[in-house]
């Protein structure tokens, strides 16, 4: 359990919550990184705190409640963060909810599901709507500007913004890492989780961000600490809002990626920003790496618990045709 939440605290965190924290990096690029992880963290510790002494020891804040801790926890548990791992290292963003929760419950994947569409649907509507209105007013300032300082406002909103959006994200993906822990932590493990988290954070603030942060920087004009003000406030009252709605865990990555999508399109449109074709194949392409996170998680969860039911029969198989005894050599396969 211990080796499956350090694992799944750095690639959820390399993965998913650069998907967050991305624009006030990039918005940030000249302040010093442990400027930014001092804050980062402290909002982190501030949510993780408050939500072990409210909710009796459980972290999740109510997300999994329907997802038992396994009996026994076994070597399957810790394929998905590995194989998260490596989809991170390739600059892949994918949803962590589905890769890392389905192999725990996968009757809930349908309903994980569902909400993740629809969420992605209202960002998506959200994002063309609000930048149908708001790209020539201010993004077209914003881009004519983008090397005058900022006002100290669009400073202070922005941290705010990452506040936010930070603490909405935390309270709906805590539960892709804490998933590996028990579902009423004790103090020893809380601090083990604070201490972690806090190191893990402070190498993704140190190196910003790494491959996945591509993901923000290619979209448009979102250096600009003005235009990713408004995109975390956004994401925001979207977490927000489903939030709300239930505690079904969905995927934040489909909420962000249908928010930068619908605002691409929106500013190709109003401002031409880039050709429309081109517009479409980066969504398209960022279409495509969720689906096959998706289809990665979905094979993940069919698949691993039948390798291991099959290891020890094929075992037994092995032995037999050895002349050894079934039961020894199970025994010590296991």
């Amino acid at each position: 359990m211990a080796v499956g939440f350090a694992i799944a605290s750095y690639s959820i965190v390399a993965n998913d919550a650069l998907q967050t924290l991305g624009t006030f990096l990039s918005s940030n690029g000249n302040r010093p990184w442990w400027v930014l992880w001092l804050f980062a963290v402290g909002i982190l510790y501030a949510v993780l705190i408050y939500g072990w002494f409210v909710n009796g020891g459980d972290t999740s804040f109510g997300r999994l409640d329907r997802i038992p801790l396994p009996q026994p926890f076994t070597w399957i548990y810790l394929v998905p963060p590995l194989v998260l791992l490596y989809l991170t290292k390739r600059g892949i963003p994918v949803s962590t909810t589905f890769l890392v929760l389905t192999i725990f419950a996968p009757e809930n994947l349908g309903k994980m599901m569902a909400k993740s569409f629809i969420g992605y649907a209202v960002a998506f509507v959200f994002a063309i709507v609000l930048y149908l209105t708001i790209a020539r007013v201010f993004e077209r300032r914003f881009i004519d500007t983008a090397h005058d300082a900022p006002p100290r406002m669009w400073i202070a909103l922005q941290w705010i913004s990452t506040g936010f959006l930070w603490s909405q994200w935390l309270i709906q993906d805590l539960a892709n890492i804490f998933v590996y822990a028990p579902r009423q932590m004790s103090g020893q493990w809380l601090i083990f989780a604070l201490l972690i988290m806090g190191a893990l954070h402070a190498y993704m603030f140190a190196t910003r961000g790494g491959e996945i942060q591509k993901v923000v920087t290619s979209k448009t004009n979102t250096r600009d600490i003005r235009s990713a003000t408004i995109i975390d406030f956004c994401f925001g009252l979207v977490l927000l809002l489903f939030k709300e709605w239930s505690k079904i865990p969905m995927s934040t990555t489909w909420v962000f990626l249908g928010l930068l999508a619908g605002r691409e399109i929106a500013m190709s449109v109003r401002l031409q920003s880039r050709p429309m074709p081109e517009t479409l194949r980066m969504v398209g392409r960022d279409g495509m790496k969720v689906t096959a996170g998706l289809a990665v998680s979905v094979v993940l969860a069919i698949g691993l618990p039948r390798v291991a039911e099959f290891l020890p029969r094929a075992t037994e198989l092995v032995a037999t045709a050895l002349g050894v005894k079934p039961s020894v050599a199970v025994a010590a396969e296991r």
